[in-house]
């Protein structure tokens, strides 16, 4: 198995996440925004190496999807809490469903897997969105920390992640649903 360079990216997103975590703890809105930029950024680098310098490995493909997961569920769940988060606060039940969405849609793959043999359930459109929306509210979130007259849109967005999270988490069931009625 070889360490390619999006490898090596991912795991410095990993990496970043207690760094994240620090920053928000320290009420440090500056620092924890360009913490979770930079760890963005990684994330683009990444796929984007990977593809054109054709350093995709099956390693890279377990790497990146925990490291996105692990990024941005420690965000949901350090500004859930509100000593911590000096923005606008992101309501505690919307992280549970931030959560609860990405629990769901494992358990799914697994039964897929071991039910049907289903091996690639990837992820629709919405999801996609769901994924900008939810990333966009984090980092306007952390924004309204700097930049207080924010904070209700930060909130508005929060409130979108929500609508998007309980669709996208619908649409991953039915989805899973017609696929189990296929095989």
């Amino acid at each position: 198995m070889k360490f390619t360079i999006p490898n090596f990216l991912s795991v410095l997103r990993m990496g970043l996440v207690p760094l994240f975590i620090i920053a928000v703890i320290d009420g440090d809105s500056r620092k924890a925004l360009f913490i979770f930029l930079v760890a963005g950024v990684t994330d683009a680098l990444d796929g984007l190496i990977a593809r054109l310098a054709h350093q995709q490995s099956l390693l890279g493909a377990y790497l990146d999807p925990i490291a996105d997961k692990l990024l941005l569920t420690s965000a949901y769940i350090a500004l859930s809490i509100p000593q911590l988060n000096h923005g606008a606060p992101i309501p505690l039940w919307v992280t549970v469903l931030v959560i609860a969405r990405d629990l769901l849609i494992v358990v799914m793959a697994l039964i897929m897997y071991l039910a049907a043999g289903v091996r690639r359930f990837p992820p629709s459109i919405l999801s996609k969105i769901n994924t900008v929306v939810q990333v966009t509210a984090v980092v306007l979130v952390l924004v309204s920390g700097l930049w207080p007259k924010l904070e209700p849109l930060a909130t508005g967005l929060v409130y979108g992640v929500a609508v998007l999270t309980l669709a996208s988490g619908l649409d991953y069931i039915l989805r899973a649903s017609r696929l189990g009625g296929a095989e």
